[in-house]
């Protein structure tokens, strides 16, 4: 009787390989405050442009430096850490989670990734909307004569006392503009790059460097600008008033329209391209940085 044959060697499971953690929650919110920490004194002229009698962006930073001096370029930064510190680290971080929920990648149709900036932008927006009113009133308070201004010594002095003098309801001021800016901020901004991005590495020309987020993301701040500027001059205008009646978005639109006609809605344009262009670019150059430094900390453990 022949001997059973002996049975093959079993090979060894093949190691699955390991899942990607995810990055850190924060990356966008400190990516987005070192960029518009950078690009403030542009971010300053928009506002009050939008918000003030001044016509040009040139003239504007002049008046500036010559009633404050070169520091008055930077009236208002804590309003912007706070700003970005809120909402800029929430929508990027609600961005992430609603291509997670809609099942999203980079390789997605846009309408897509567009649905995930717009969940995004409507969460951040409510969330970062006290941070929102802060920095337009520090920002725009020189612009004013004496008499109408605020005198907010920094961001938290500027909080406290809004609910102190004006009540809880002072921190939602303009909430309903705003949402509807974040929403179109973030389904141009953040999903554009992500489109512009996956369809350069398609290419032959890109591979994923600093080259290719250059490129995906000015193309992102370009679109970005031209999809928000109506609800930004919007914003301002309501965030800046003070008083009765004047939180009425109706009531700003019909009054911006007497004054300026309808063109009002892309008043600022320019800087805000100016401000936002680079600020786009330096958010997503940074965040990739950001990311690299974290995959090169989490390989060298």
């Amino acid at each position: 009787m022949s001997a059973p044959a002996a049975a093959p060697p079993s090979l060894p499971p093949m190691a699955s390989k390991p899942k990607k953690q995810p990055y850190p929650f924060y990356l966008g919110g400190l990516a987005a405050t070192i960029a518009a920490s950078i690009t403030h004194p542009l971010d300053l002229t928009k506002v009050r442009l939008q918000a003030s009698g001044d016509k040009r962006m040139i003239e504007s930073i002049k008046k500036t430096v010559r009633t404050a001096g070169a520091r008055g370029l930077f009236d208002g930064i804590t309003g912007t850490w706070m700003r970005q510190m809120s909402y800029s680290l929430c929508r990027f971080w609600a961005y992430d989670e609603s291509k997670k929920l809609l099942g999203a990648t980079p390789q997605s149709p846009a309408w897509v990734l567009a649905t995930a900036g717009v969940m995004a932008g409507s969460i951040a927006g409510v969330v970062g909307n006290p941070g929102e009113v802060v920095m337009v009133r520090l920002q725009g308070d020189f612009a004013k004569p004496p008499e109408k201004r605020f005198n907010y010594k920094h961001c938290f002095d500027a909080l406290f006392r809004m609910v102190r003098e004006e009540g809880p309801s002072s921190l939602v001021r303009g909430v309903g503009p705003n949402v509807f800016r974040s929403i179109l901020m973030n389904s141009s901004q953040l999903a554009s790059y992500d489109f512009f991005k996956a369809e350069l590495l398609k290419t032959k020309y890109f591979d994923d460097n600093i080259a290719c987020h250059f490129t995906a993301s000015f193309a992102a701040g370009t679109v970005a600008t031209t999809v928000c500027s109506p609800a930004d001059v919007l914003k301002s205008r309501i965030m800046n008033a003070s008083g009765p009646g004047s939180s009425s978005t109706l009531g700003v639109i019909r009054s911006s329209l007497a004054a300026d006609g309808p063109m009002f809605m892309f008043k600022g344009w320019l800087p805000a391209w100016s401000r936002l262009q680079p600020t786009t670019i330096l958010i997503f150059l940074t965040l990739e940085q950001l990311k690299n430094v974290v995959d090169w900390k989490r390989g060298s453990l």
